[in-house]
């Protein structure tokens, strides 16, 4: 029996569609930037990115309420309590996805002079890049050599 095909199935349940309400916008992705650089309060972030302050905040809360970042509250002598923002380890899973986005850039992005920025490994500051394997270590080069397949999530069109 042959699988149905991909016409047949929803794409309501999209783990990409879910992932995109939650990052795919510019000033996610700047924030998330910034907290891998280790940037944590707003005003920070803010100066960092440009982003407009009320924009800032709803990204900010939007991260904290998907459980990406988590608010940890500081306070400097004389001042008012204040929030940093951390990331969670949801969020640090959200690495390679950066990593991903700034080599792209690199390549076909960047100044002629070279890319702005270098992620480095700490222990041997060899250049850090991404490479996709398959889970029996396969170097896959490519979607050419995907293939893919309903799963277990999977919903056939016209059922519930």
């Amino acid at each position: 029996m042959t699988d149905p095909p991909r016409s047949a199935f929803r794409l309501d349940n999209c783990s990409i569609e879910r992932t995109l309400a939650v990052l795919g916008e510019k000033w996610t992705f700047l924030v998330l930037r910034e907290a891998f650089a280790g940037v944590r309060r707003f005003a920070d972030i803010q100066a960092n990115t440009g982003a407009p302050r009320q924009v800032l905040s709803a990204r900010l809360a939007r991260l904290v309420d998907e459980g990406t970042l988590r608010k940890v509250p500081y306070q400097e002598p004389g001042q008012r309590q204040r929030d940093e923002y951390r990331l969670t380890d949801k969020g640090r899973e959200l690495f390679p996805i950066l990593v991903a986005l700034l080599q792209w850039g690199d390549r076909y992005l960047a100044d002629p002079e070279g890319p702005s920025l270098l992620v480095t490994h700490r222990d041997c500051g060899a250049s850090v890049t991404l490479e996709l394997r398959c889970a029996d270590g396969h170097h896959v080069g490519g979607p050419r050599e995907t293939v893919a397949l309903p799963g277990p999530g999977s919903r056939v069109k016209g059922t519930a």
